[in-house]
């Protein structure tokens, strides 16, 4: 078995009494591109700065390519770390032009063999090499410190929010460029993001942060599917978060009886359902009355409320849905729930 490109074994830092990271473990697999995600103040940024050397662990280990970069055995200084990170600002020279920002850490050899027009294809900036910096747009600017930090081929890539300064469509081009780019090159990512469009959509693991800690690392699938609790489940996602009762392999819930994904044992759970699954009709065994609905183009979220006041949103993506505030519906479920310990 391939030996992972980043392991954190216990890893802790604090700013004075203040604890950002209280004991983190995570493995990267070389090739991966892995996307930590929280809300702000959870630790993401220290975690990241920790692995690029910036800042000395308080306790733990962190290993890159199997060599140990900080822990008991001290602190490897950033740019003997062979890790590379590209800041959200893109933080190129402006005084130097495309190709000479994407060279800065090169040898002399390495720029006369061509790596330089390399990478500037793998992000699409080919013959874009003599453009200063103000020449381009702000996502140019990115790819360009993408290309810098693919240069000299590091095991690993750090990106710091990189594509939240830039607008939503100028956003969703420029992620599945830099990772077809990541991939095309075989280097190892890390992706810190509040954006859980962004987490889910490029990764290939998803590392949710929360007080300091990663409370679940899997697959964006999984994280989405089956989240850790029911925070993580409010956190990556929209949710129904509902009181019910288990029993086996049923949970009896304001909405009916729910098949479970997976064994609950007995008593009281919370279960969690994904808009998707409610499915609004114009009429059905549980009678619902439409509070407000909210038109996106690709879909609608209808806000409902039960008979005992318990509001739901369904997420509908039929054609001539429309409903308005009053109207009485009624709601089923589609698939399996999963159900949590205790009520909600």
């Amino acid at each position: 078995m391939t030996a992972p490109m980043l392991t954190l074994t216990g890893v802790a830092k604090g700013y004075g009494p203040v604890p950002a990271l209280a004991g983190v473990d995570l493995e990267v697999a070389r090739g991966d591109l892995l996307a930590v995600l929280g809300p702000s103040g959870c630790g993401k940024t220290t975690l990241l700065r920790c692995v690029a050397g910036f800042e000395r662990v308080d306790a733990g280990t962190v290993e890159v390519a199997g060599r140990a970069v900080a822990g008991a055995g001290g602190h490897v200084p950033p740019h003997r770390r062979r890790v590379a990170v590209v800041p959200q600002d893109g933080a190129l020279f402006p005084h130097l032009s495309v190709a000479d920002n994407v060279g800065y850490g090169l040898d002399r050899a390495q720029r006369r063999g061509g790596r330089i027009a390399q990478v500037l294809e793998l992000v699409g900036l080919g013959g874009y090499d003599r453009r200063m910096p103000h020449q381009l747009s702000g996502g140019q600017q990115q790819r360009v410190a993408v290309a810098r930090a693919l240069a000299p081929r590091p095991p690993l890539v750090l990106l710091d929010e990189p594509f939240s300064a830039l607008d939503a469509q100028l956003r969703t081009g420029l992620r599945a460029d830099v990772r077809a780019a990541l991939r095309a090159d075989g280097a190892t990512g890390v992706l810190v993001t509040h954006d859980q469009g962004e987490a889910l959509s490029m990764a290939d693991a998803v590392a949710v942060m929360n007080g300091g800690r990663i409370v679940q690392c899997a697959a964006p699938a999984e994280v989405y599917r089956d989240p850790a609790d029911p925070w993580v489940a409010r956190f990556v996602g929209d949710a129904v978060l509902l009181p019910a009762t288990a029993d086996a392999d049923v949970a009896v819930t304001p909405l009916g009886r729910l098949p479970l994904r997976g064994p609950s044992g007995a008593g009281a759970v919370t279960v969690l359902i994904r808009p998707e699954q409610l499915r609004l009709e114009r009429a059905g065994d549980c009678a619902a009355t439409v509070v407000r609905q909210t038109y996106h183009g690709h879909d609608a979220l209808t806000t409902v409320r039960l008979a005992d006041g318990t509001l739901l949103t369904a997420r509908t993506l039929d054609e001539g849905t429309a409903l308005p505030a009053g109207a009485r519906v009624g709601v089923t479920v589609r698939g399996a729930v999963r159900a949590y310990p205790g009520s909600a």
